[in-house]
């Protein structure tokens, strides 16, 4: 993702990776949110888009490492105080409904496991989200059991999609 923009070679996966190849890189990993570089539910649903994917690096000298999913995971738990910044993430229709886009979130993450399934890998970059950001710094006190209410939260949130993982073989990073 840091590398990606509007001008060649950063605007194109074949670009990217002929850049990467020159810069003597061997791997590169492909975030989920950009899909003009990839296609997270083409990949999820198609094998010979995953084949191409891998031969056209391949031609370049590379592979994939992994694939992330920050984005996504970020949104799978925002705190309140970080909803708006976070909306920007998201498709403008999901915009002010934290549920609508933390579904549509999940969604792409479960997507992120089977398109990584697909492309023979076995690692996944994500964040958990942000539910316990805020109260991480002692001052001022938080309440008994915050902390434990947020990571049960995370919990209930997550398990479907690291159940998806070990249904897949995939280690979610």
């Amino acid at each position: 993702s840091q590398f990606i923009g509007a001008e060649a070679p950063f605007n194109s996966l074949d670009g990217l990776a002929e850049w990467a190849a020159g810069k003597g890189y061997k791997a590169v990993q492909i975030p989920c949110n950009h899909p003009h570089i990839f296609d997270v539910e083409k990949a999820a649903e198609s094998q010979t888009y995953c084949d191409d994917l891998t031969g056209m690096l391949a031609e370049h000298g590379l592979v994939v490492s992994e694939l992330t999913s920050h984005i996504f995971g970020q949104l799978m738990a925002v705190h309140p105080a970080y909803d708006a910044m976070c909306d920007s993430f998201a498709p403008s229709a999901l915009h002010g409904d934290p549920q609508a886009r933390g579904e549509w979130a999940r969604q792409q993450l479960l997507l992120a496991v089977k398109a990584s399934a697909r492309l023979g890998l076995s690692e996944l970059g994500t964040f958990s989200g942000s539910l316990a950001w805020p109260y991480l710094f002692p001052f001022p006190q938080r309440p008994a059991g915050l902390i434990e209410a947020a990571f049960d939260e995370l919990a209930r949130r997550w398990l479907p999609v690291l159940n998806a993982c070990d249904e897949q073989g995939i280690n979610l990073c």
